[in-house]
């Protein structure tokens, strides 16, 4: 599930995920995407292969393969979560809204319970 999401955001010719494959799969614009990273807009288009870009896009690779995989393999529901959903004991934060203000281990914590059975 992992490689599918990836597939669908990775550079083919760099190997590395892309900002605007990213900005496309989420149906938002680059400048929300520089302020989920937590970088520059500039940033995304000068170096996007940036260790810190890469990682941080990683992280919203891996919260949205794994709310997929919780939402029965429908990513465009998974996106829906993301943007939208606020979730249960963070106040009503979305987990967009916790990566932007960087917890996104805190989501992808509160996805490992989700998959464990906890009840949320």
């Amino acid at each position: 599930m992992l490689s599918a999401f990836l597939d669908q955001v990775t550079d083919r010719r760099g190997g590395f995920i892309s900002p605007q494959r990213v900005s496309a799969a989420l149906h938002v614009p680059l400048a929300k995407i520089a302020r989920l990273a937590k970088v520059h807009r500039n940033t995304l288009a000068q170096h996007p292969d940036s260790p810190v870009v890469q990682k941080r896009l990683g992280d919203i690779a891996r919260i949205i393969t794994m709310a997929t995989e919780l939402l029965g393999g429908e990513q465009g529901r998974a996106i829906v979560w993301f943007k939208h959903q606020p979730l249960a004991g963070f106040d009503g934060r979305t987990a967009e809204e916790l990566v932007a203000s960087g917890h996104s281990d805190a989501v992808l914590a509160h996805l490992d319970l989700l998959r464990e059975g906890s009840y949320a």
